[in-house]
């Protein structure tokens, strides 16, 4: 990432993302897909509940890693090779550990948090058992988080997507046979989920013992090096904290719409799943300026960081917006693939519409996050989203629906709430001028020597 034509470097690192996140999207809605068509819009409505509270306990330790990303993409732009093999190791013992918390803390507390978000109790039972299922596979989600970021800081973004194909094939596969023709139900989509996520960890695990690069991973030397665990948190707790607190803002939002109903559940539920399509390029975009941001920094070339973030962001902007478009004239025909209901195709299609043209600022946000990120300034993306994505918008849905008790009030707590971050992000990357502080740093150091 340090060396060629920035545009090619940027895009041929993002678009194996890009695929991989696509096949991750397929991954996500085919327990959706196919519980929906034969189970029946109660269990889709059972499954709908489930992304904004995976991302609340999920986004944490997820956040962690992108800054175990950013530490192990700064030392080996740098060509600081044993401390790029320390960070490594010390990051793969971090996955194992949070993945054994996860499947605890998931299975025991799921019940208690489906009913704090007024889970319907229709659809309760079916929820509580797809969620214990779900995250009796938290250790190879989570491992397999932690590889990919491992991965990406070396920049490589082609091994991930060819796990996550096989492992998204194998859940579409799974999903099919358990619930279609083996009747396992609702656990049986869950289950399906859980198998894949240990395969795609389990390939990662092998290619990472068996490359011959510095990011080797040697079974004997996997543990917790202090010093860098320390420098590992202090930059992706913040990016941690910022993941779980949008969760956990999410959770409230999702706990509004269940008080509409199970249809209202199904219908927006199904539009999530259909959402994740925009974020394919938000999000191979954003990591792709993390890891560019963070190699060039360390490599002390300031102007390439400059360039590349512009390419980035007009890049991950217009993509997203183009799916947006799309997304609004085709809703109708995408939520009905995921029933035929027509009351709940309804909520869908009107969330589509009121949420999908402002996808341009969603990406704004993340991808500038990404370059803040890759600067190792996590804070100011945590105080940003915390704010606008968590405060703002929770204050708003508290205070609106009371006033107004029709769900698309809750639907534009989005598109404003995108709009402010996008402000903020844009205020602070031109008045902060914080790339021409390293270049001051570096000079200042050079001074000193001379």
């Amino acid at each position: 990432m340090t060396e060629g034509k920035i545009y090619s470097r940027i895009t041929l690192f993002a678009l194996p993302i890009f695929i991989g996140q696509l096949f991750q999207q397929m991954y996500n809605i085919a327990d959706s897909l196919v519980v929906g068509k034969v189970l029946g819009k109660q269990s889709l409505a059972a499954v709908s509940s489930s992304g904004s509270l995976i991302f609340l306990i999920v986004g944490f330790i997820y956040g962690v890693f992108v800054g175990a990303g950013v530490v192990i993409g700064r030392y080996y732009g740098a060509q600081k090779n044993d401390m790029v093999h320390r960070a490594v190791h010390t990051t793969v013992a971090f996955g194992l550990a949070a993945g054994a918390f996860l499947t605890v803390f998931g299975i025991t507390c799921t019940p208690f948090i489906l009913r704090l978000m007024n889970t319907p109790a229709d659809v309760l039972p079916e929820s509580i058992a797809y969620f214990r299922v779900y995250f009796a596979g938290s250790v190879g989600m989570v491992l397999y988080n932690s590889f990919n970021g491992i991965f990406q800081a070396r920049g490589d973004s082609r091994h991930p997507l060819y796990y996550l194909i096989i492992a998204s094939c194998t859940n579409v596969v799974l999903d099919i046979l358990f619930v279609k023709y083996l009747g396992f139900g609702i656990v049986g989509a869950a289950a399906a989920t859980a198998i894949s996520q240990f395969l795609s960890a389990g390939i990662s695990f092998y290619k990472l013992t068996h490359v011959n690069d510095v990011h080797r991973v040697t079974l004997r030397e996997i543990g917790f090096d202090l010093e860098l665990l320390k420098e590992i948190l202090a930059t992706g707790l913040p990016t941690g904290v910022q993941n779980s607190v949008i969760g956990l803002a999410n959770v409230i939002v999702q706990t509004n719409i269940n008080a509409f109903g199970s249809d209202a559940m199904a219908g927006c539920g199904a539009y999530f799943k259909v959402e994740g399509f925009a974020f394919l390029p938000v999000t191979s975009f954003s990591v792709a300026l993390t890891t560019f941001t963070s190699q060039n920094l360390g490599a002390k070339k300031y102007d390439r960081v400059k360039k590349g973030t512009v390419f980035g962001l007009l890049s991950g902007v217009l993509l997203a917006e183009l799916v947006g478009v799309l997304f609004v004239l085709l809703a109708p025909q995408l939520i009905g693939l995921f029933t035929k209901a027509p009351e709940v195709i309804a909520y869908g299609v009107r969330q589509a519409r009121t949420e999908a043209l402002f996808y341009c600022l969603l990406s704004l946000s993340h991808c500038m996050a990404g370059v803040i990120r890759g600067a190792g300034k996590t804070t100011v993306p945590m105080l940003v989203m915390l704010i606008c994505w968590c405060v703002i918008r929770v204050t708003y849905i508290t205070v609106a629906v009371k006033l107004v008790p029709n769900i698309t009030v809750i639907f534009w707590a989005y598109p404003l709430t995108w709009t402010l971050s996008s402000i903020a992000f844009t205020i602070y990357y031109f008045k902060a001028d914080w790339i021409h502080n390293f270049e001051r740093r570096e000079a200042a150091l050079l001074n000193k020597k001379s």
